[in-house]
């Protein structure tokens, strides 16, 4: 298992929109990957479940991958985040 904490830089944090763009590329990664935020492990391969945690612009998180594919998904996570997912 890999971790790396990161920051919602989004205006709208993790609206409908990012959300699905965050979703889709962690469903392509063969390993499970969990957002850890406000004591709530949240699934990240379910739009519903992010969509759920109610993710704001600034809040921190932590992602958690496990599985063959731990290292690419972290990375490619992380890039998605910092970058803004596209509301940038």
């Amino acid at each position: 298992m890999v971790s790396a904490k990161t920051k919602v830089i989004n205006p709208q944090g993790l609206h409908m929109r990012p959300a699905q763009v965050f979703v889709s590329a962690m469903k392509d990664m063969d390993c499970d990957v969990r957002i850890l935020f406000n004591g709530k492990s949240i699934d990240a391969k379910s739009i519903m479940s992010v969509m759920l945690s109610c993710i704001k612009q600034g809040a921190e998180i932590e992602i958690q991958c496990s599985g063959p594919q731990e290292e690419e998904a972290l990375m490619k996570a992380v890039a998605l985040l910092e970058s803004g997912l596209g509301d940038m």
